[in-house]
């Protein structure tokens, strides 16, 4: 048997399960680290949105050791560090059924099945904790500063919310040499946010109404972020809307299509956009700011999520229960 947090359907508690058995093309995986999403909060508030079954045990950013394994997988070995992948792209290929924690049981638990479609081993240089976070919060950030914005040196980029995501989102945008500047209605964000790579940042982005933004990405999508997104973006600019802080937006489709305004949803990331981000940590270009919590105390870090009081990743190791520091490794 082992402790897991599950979601029922209506509140999330930790339970005894049994240990998972892989299956064929599956690995069990002794859990050392996952990351706290704030999409795990939005399956708690939403009574199930997302998830494939109840109860289920949530945690989709996850990293550990490989402790059995099928046959039939002859490229891992037992005792191989590695995280998983949510594979989110190509989207229309994407198949959450197979997707951790959220097609079946996660990573906020001692030990839980990875597909062998989505493995991925970790650098040696990179953390069971950086590993985790990067499949997710680091990975999904990329996607949309990347792939989406197309953010490039000649870019001026604003990131909206800077918890763990949008702090991602600022560091890689910086990488990229774009002029970034962040917004959080929680100014106690704004010095991490800084050394990530912001030239400034602001409350509203009504006080930033002197810059002239090309790329405005929203990490935060409570709804009223997106619509100010829209008026403020340059014409002829583009919107990214990551954050799923808000079930429904109204907006104006006069403002969206007299200003000519381009606007994205994006969700994780590809297979390859993973294994470029743990090159980034492995190389010391991406330090992900993260901060560890008792595995007791899940359900309460993930309010912490909800009320917008964390600074940077929070994240969990299920498999000790010391009392744990905050750390940037």
């Amino acid at each position: 048997m082992m402790k897991a947090f599950q979601y029922d359907g209506a509140t999330i508690g930790v339970k005894e399960i049994p240990v998972p058995e892989p299956a064929a093309g599956q690995v069990l995986i002794a859990v050392e680290a996952a990351g706290l999403c704030h999409s795990d909060c939005t399956i708690v508030n939403g009574k199930g949105a997302w998830v494939s079954k109840t109860p289920i045990t949530l945690g989709h950013e996850v990293a550990g050791t490989i402790v059995k394994i099928s046959p039939e997988i002859t490229d891992f070995d037992i005792g191989d560090r590695v995280a998983i992948a949510l594979v989110s792209h190509p989207l229309e290929n994407a198949n959450w059924s197979t997707t951790v924690g959220l097609g079946y049981d996660g990573g906020y638990a001692e030990f839980t099945l990875a597909y062998r479609e989505h493995l991925v081993k970790i650098p040696t240089g990179v953390s069971f904790a950086q590993a985790a976070v990067a499949t997710d919060s680091i990975s999904t950030a990329y996607h949309a500063v990347v792939a989406e914005a197309r953010v490039t040196s000649s870019t001026v980029v604003g990131i909206i919310g800077l918890g763990g995501l949008g702090l991602n989102g600022v560091t890689i945008a910086a990488l990229s040499g774009a002029q970034v500047y962040g917004f959080d209605i929680n100014d106690k964000k704004f010095p991490d946010a800084s050394k990530s790579g912001a030239i400034q940042c602001f409350s509203r982005l009504s006080d930033a109404s002197h810059i002239k933004f090309d790329v405005l990405i929203d990490f935060a999508g409570v709804g009223s972020t997106t619509t100010d997104a829209i008026s403020s973006v340059k014409v002829g600019g583009t919107v990214v809307l990551v954050g799923l802080g808000a079930a429904e937006m109204t907006v104006s489709t006069h403002t969206l299509v007299t200003r000519g305004v381009r606007l994205y949803g994006s969700i994780g990331a590809s297979l390859e956009e993973l294994h470029s981000v743990l090159n980034l940590i492995d190389t010391r270009k991406i330090t992900p700011l993260l901060e560890e919590i008792p595995f007791s105390t899940v359900r309460e870090g993930l309010e912490r999520l909800d009320r917008n009081a964390a600074i940077g990743r929070l994240f969990t190791c299920p498999r000790r229960e010391t009392k744990p520091e905050s750390n940037s490794a």
